[in-house]
């Protein structure tokens, strides 16, 4: 008998681990702020916040949108722009945009209460089944799974599953085993935590601290010493190499900054004039190099070249240095105005 394709113990075998993940998470979870509430709001924030990025870096943010942002009708609220600027250095900035929408949507449609049903939060935008896992058990004590990176790497670890859990049909299966660890809990809570947490502070990509594992006797990569080798890894990504050339152009006292158009990556974050939104524009022959940065983003190594330039046929606003630090402005060029703004400070203010 099989329960999907994977054997009937393995499921078997999932019931018994859940008494050892609620001791170990009980005595060795980390004492994070997002712990100390059950408001599903405050949840959610953190579980998107969380998405790729690493808990001491959340921490801050979390604190200062908490702060500014306390509930899901202020968020709703907000001007687009501020959301970014809380934002700002997380990535992936669909998020924020998500967040404020999904906010609209709950104040509109659900009274501005926070659903319960994890089929009706997998309908508001930015939230899918991950998230929607985390929120329910969480929040609501509710028996629903919850698989990523950290939890995939356990699971396939465990139970010594070698197929590439990008799969389709493996990554069901690591649902299904995720739904009878939480099943089988009386604190859903606190369950998926202790896979989040031990994920994160324990089982790691590489060297992962077996020792303090609390199931380490059931790990089957463990005993057949192929941790090095589960979770299967996919192709490696091929990154395309990319040049810009960022223009700082001078007036009064202030900078000319542009804001991004709609539809691209990092859209209404403002940025310096530049040859990517700009190719036509060509540099001077006597323009001057100001600074270089490196960035990565998705599948691309950029490097920004800064360039000193008097005037252009460009649009845009002009802010001085302080006004900078009020309105939301990308990575990359942000890296370019840390490196510039010591020398051009005493030009310019």
């Amino acid at each position: 008998m099989h329960r999907g394709s994977l054997p009937v113990s393995h499921h078997r075998k999932a019931r018994r681990l859940v008494p050892k993940l609620l001791d170990w998470y009980q005595a060795h979870a980390r004492d994070l702020p997002w712990r100390h509430t059950e408001d599903p709001y405050a949840i959610w924030i953190s579980e998107i916040m969380l998405q790729q990025t690493q808990v001491t870096t959340v921490i801050p943010y979390w604190k200062r949108w908490m702060r500014a942002l306390p509930t899901v009708q202020k968020l709703a609220r907000i001007n687009p722009e501020r959301v970014l600027k809380l934002w700002e250095g997380l990535g992936y900035y669909s998020r924020a945009r998500n967040l404020q929408a999904a906010a609209q949507k709950i104040v509109t449609e659900h009274g501005g209460i926070f659903p319960e049903d994890p089929k009706i939060m997998r309908e508001l935008p930015g939230i899918g089944r991950y998230t929607a896992g985390a929120i329910s058990s969480i929040a609501f004590d509710q028996p629903e799974p919850i698989v990523d990176g950290n939890v995939v790497r356990i699971l396939t670890r465990i139970f010594g599953i070698r197929k590439n859990p990008k799969n389709k049909k493996t990554q069901e299966e690591l649902w299904s085993l995720a739904q009878t660890l939480v099943s089988a809990s009386d604190n859903c809570g606190a369950l998926n935590q202790s896979l989040m947490e031990l994920g994160a502070t324990v089982c790691h990509p590489r060297q992962p601290e077996c020792e303090n594992c609390p199931v380490i006797h059931n790990c089957v990569a463990r005993r057949e010493k192929t941790i090095t080798l589960i979770p299967a890894k996919g192709k490696r990504i091929k990154y395309t190499e990319k040049e810009i050339k960022v223009f700082v152009i001078k007036h009064n006292g202030r900078l000319l900054m542009q804001k991004r158009p709609k539809g691209v990556i990092n859209a209404d974050f403002w940025e310096l004039p530049n040859n990517e939104t700009r190719p036509e524009i060509t540099l001077p022959k006597r323009a001057r190099l100001l600074a270089s940065a490196k960035h990565n983003i998705t599948s691309y190594r950029i490097k920004l070249n800064a360039y000193s330039m008097k005037s252009g046929p460009f649009k845009g606003r002009w802010f001085t240095f302080s006004d900078l630090r009020k309105f939301p402005v990308t990575a990359a060029h942000r890296k370019i105005l840390k490196i510039v703004e010591p020398t051009l400070k005493r030009t310019i203010e």
